[in-house]
């Protein structure tokens, strides 16, 4: 039984450094990862800083709040992920962890001001899992991250698609669902041409801003049935866990009867809906 962790579970386990080194692993690719994940850690660990030559860190599922300014020392961190926590805050260090490409912070406690801006820091991130928390917005130091590729903001409570997630060149997986999105056509009016059905929305092209209509003719967003979404993490709080997607697709890929393939649009129709299957996934 790990120091400082009784049989009734009173206390939180301490990481003492002998056993941080016993949970160290080479993982296939030859990277030196750590698992620590759901020990009933309740502080971060200062032992690891005897340990900066890992290059995966997993602290999942344990009882963390605070993660110290210490972890910006950390600095040869690639894979960090801290889901299932109960983390209010990030320490601007966090935007000293310049090789991270990867960073789950999924089901957490973090709101909009809890969310250091300095995350924005990290350039070379491709992967980042904000979903499950309270989140009403992201900071616009976000679309510095030009490198990223897979964004999770589902489960939070944002009523507006932020902006800076339109400007990010290599994004090709987004997850917003479970949000309270409110859409709004240019004119700040409510647009009863938008029509939630479940996670299907049918759109007149003429009310989406020219950035949006430019991204789903981009993306090929209007025929997302030639689309196969495969989210690394994204879908569940658990890192390693995988939705099955066969049975999310059915459920959110059912067309309107006009939009079938095969059957060609009516002559002389110039309502032009675009079929957009979760615009902002």
């Amino acid at each position: 039984m790990a120091k400082g962790k009784r049989a009734g579970g009173a206390k939180d386990t301490k990481i003492t450094l002998k056993m941080a080194k016993n949970a160290l692993k080479v993982t296939p690719d030859g990277k030196l990862r750590l698992d620590l994940s759901n020990v009933g850690i309740a502080t971060f660990p200062k032992c690891l800083l005897k340990l900066r030559n890992i290059e995966e860190l997993d602290l999942s599922r344990n009882k963390l709040k605070i993660i110290p300014e210490f972890v910006g020392q950390l600095s040869g961190l690639r894979w960090l992920d801290l889901h299932s926590n109960q983390i209010e805050q990030l320490p601007e260090s966090i935007g000293l962890l310049t090789s991270l490409v990867y960073l789950n912070l999924c089901n957490n406690n973090l709101d909009s001001d809890g969310l250091s801006p300095e995350i924005g820091s990290l350039r070379n991130l491709q992967v980042l899992n904000l979903g499950m928390n309270r989140l009403n917005a992201l900071p616009p130091t976000l679309a510095t991250l030009t490198n990223l590729t897979e964004l999770g903001v589902f489960d939070n409570l944002l009523t507006r698609i932020p902006e800076c997630i339109n400007v990010l060149p290599n994004l090709t997986k987004l997850n917003t669902k479970r949000n309270p999105v409110f859409y709004t056509q240019r004119d700040g009016k409510d647009s009863d041409a938008i029509k939630p059905t479940g996670n299907l929305f049918l759109v007149r092209e003429g009310d989406l801003c020219h950035p949006c209509l430019e991204r789903c003719r981009r993306k090929k967003l209007l025929d997302k049935s030639q689309r196969k979404s495969n989210f690394s993490g994204l879908i569940s709080p658990n890192s390693i866990a995988r939705g099955n997607q066969e049975n999310w697709r059915q459920q959110t890929t059912i067309s309107p009867p006009s939009f079938q393939k095969g059957q060609a649009r009516p002559a002389g129709d110039t309502n032009t809906l675009s079929f957009m299957n979760n615009l902002y996934e």
